[in-house]
């Protein structure tokens, strides 16, 4: 199936401009006119009809013939394999990217269900590539791969597809599953236009729901990651939710005055924040001083979003809520995703989604098969790029209430990004397995949210009546399921990561462009290798949260 794995908005998407939105300045919008300057352009038609022509071709070829191809004609195998990728890509690539600029409008909406639907009908006959691959003999694809070099390049891809065998279904039932995939796709999409569609009465103000939630703020295999891994980073966390959480919540009560906090209380600004709008000229300069601050190259792969309708950052009707970076097709570029409200936690949203898209181009390299990093190391170049923008301004802070205010609000990001997305896991985990039990009642699933929220957010909290359903509007519950362990993942990486280049690690640089190039061309230990780290020893999470720890240590000495 080929889809996007998170929402987007509202543009011109003919050609890229700006959107004057007051005291932000101009908002870019997207120029999708790289993947297809509309619905009615030749070159979408000619790409169809050929993807339909090439997919046939492609099961005539090869079906039930695998096992007979030699080294060179199973690389032009998976060659051609990867061309239908990349066309298919590109068609849904813009049908998502339209249809999350308004998820409201009927015409987009219809537009990227014909394609995936036709899509999902052309690719059906090549269902059987991966089930017959793994029906070869493992030493006859070990001497299949060391009789090719250009082949054996594949092996990640290959060792990924193979760690699925066990799971495989009969060839029908695979082909049923592919087709189920359209309404796997409709249910997503009711999701995403009925989320977007809700207004919220605040105050004699109807605000959608990204407006709304600003006011509140002021999966192993396919991953590529050992599950043991998985288990240890989510025991790690949950252990030191008093240390870290409950810590933190307990100073922002007193900050707040306040006897118990509120779920709106979370994130809410604190009483010496800084509540000025940063524009978003300043923002762009902040992430690009960062950026170039590091290493010239990060901020020359950076500035051709802002210069050329790569980002769409504005706040408009119907919009999808979130922010997210989408790598296209590696013939294209990335497009990034903003809702952009001018808070400093924004310019940190820019940082981290602009990092994103620099490790997408980097990865590009790869080719269509190897290019797609595992979700737990596809988060380390946005965190990172959030690392670089927040030390940037932490080391321009002139007085002690400017640090304390810049500390205070990372730390609630990586509590957000460390504690709340593990909470999000666990809560996952806990109703899968309570519904391997039986059928849940919607009460049975609210105390397993309520539960798993109190214990993650400490005694520093109480909840209100309906907080118990709130739930149901985390996106990544329907569109990426057990997706979200990744961003912790990725922050106690980076964590580890920035430590080392802090340190004066030689050549750090370097080796950190190269990790970002691999792609999914590489294991995670691979990639870790040249740092000195290594992601399965239990200590090396500790060290992620250590740094936490450490900041909420200055916080609390700035009390006395």
């Amino acid at each position: 199936m080929f889809q996007l794995p998170f929402p987007t908005q509202d543009a011109n998407t003919g050609s890229g401009g700006v959107n004057s939105d007051g005291p932000m300045g101009d908002l870019p919008e997207w120029n999708l006119d790289d993947l297809y300057t509309g619905e009615d352009a030749p070159e979408l038609t000619r790409d169809l009809e050929w993807l339909e022509a090439e997919c046939a071709s492609f099961a005539v070829d090869y079906e039930n013939k695998l096992a007979s191809l030699d080294a060179n004609g199973l690389l032009d195998c998976v060659l051609r394999n990867e061309k239908i990728n990349q066309v298919a890509g590109r068609i849904m690539s813009y049908a998502g990217l339209r249809y999350y600029q308004t998820t409201t409008d009927a015409s987009r909406a219809k537009f990227m269900s014909d394609a995936q639907e036709k899509i999902t009908n052309h690719t059906t006959p090549l269902v059987f590539f991966t089930l017959e691959l793994n029906t070869l003999d493992d030493d006859h694809m070990e001497a299949l791969l060391a009789a090719n070099a250009d082949l054996a390049r594949y092996k990640p891809v290959f060792d990924r597809i193979r760690a699925m065998k066990k799971y495989q279904l009969s060839d029908e039932l695979e082909k049923f599953m592919h087709d189920l995939g359209v309404v796997g796709d409709a249910w997503e999409r009711l999701f995403d236009e009925t989320i977007a569609g809700l207004e919220f009465n605040v105050e004699g103000e109807l605000l959608n729901i990204e407006g709304t939630l600003n006011l509140l703020t002021g999966r192993h295999l396919s991953n590529d990651v050992e599950p043991e891994v998985v288990e240890a980073l989510r025991n790690a966390v949950v252990a030191a939710y008093p240390k870290l959480s409950h810590r933190y919540y307990e100073l922002k009560r007193k900050w707040l005055g306040l006897d118990v906090m509120q779920v709106w209380d979370r994130n809410a600004p604190l009483p010496m924040e800084d509540t000025r709008i940063v524009d978003w000229a300043t923002a762009e300069d902040m992430v690009m001083s960062a950026y170039n601050a590091f290493d010239q190259r990060m901020g020359e792969l950076a500035a051709p979003f802002f210069s050329d309708g790569w980002i769409d950052a504005g706040v408009k009707p119907g919009k999808a809520p979130g922010a997210f970076a989408h790598p296209t097709v590696t013939n294209v570029h990335p497009y990034v995703m903003l809702n952009y409200l001018g808070k400093p936690r924004d310019v940190m949203t820019l940082a981290h989604e602009l990092g994103h898209g620099v490790h997408q181009v980097l990865a590009a390299e790869q080719g269509e098969m190897l290019s797609s990093t595992p979700l737990t190391l596809a988060e380390t170049a946005s965190v990172f790029g959030e690392m670089l923008t927040f030390r940037k301004m932490l080391d321009g802070a002139e007085t002690k209430s400017e640090r304390r205010i810049l500390l205070a609000g990372k730390v609630e990001d990586m509590i957000n990004t460390v504690v709340r997305q593990i909470a999000f896991y666990d809560f996952e985990c806990k109703l899968h397995a309570a519904r391997a039990q039986g059928e849940l009642t919607p009460e049975n699933i609210n105390d397993i949210w309520m539960s798993v929220q109190g214990e993650s957010l400490g005694p520093a909290f109480e909840f209100m009546d309906g907080y118990e359903t709130f739930w149901a509007y985390i996106p990544h519950f329907v569109h990426s399921p057990f997706y979200v362990y990744a961003y912790a993942f990725g922050d106690g990486l980076v964590n580890a990561l920035y430590a080392v280049y802090a340190e004066g690690d030689e050549g750090f640089e370097d080796k950190y462009f190269e990790m970002l190039k691999a792609g999914g061309s590489k294991h995670h230990k691979e990639l870790l290798a040249p740092f000195g780290l290594d992601a399965s020893d239990p200590k090396f999470w500790d060290k992620g949260l250590s740094m936490i720890s450490g900041f909420i240590d200055e916080l609390e000495a700035m009390e006395d």
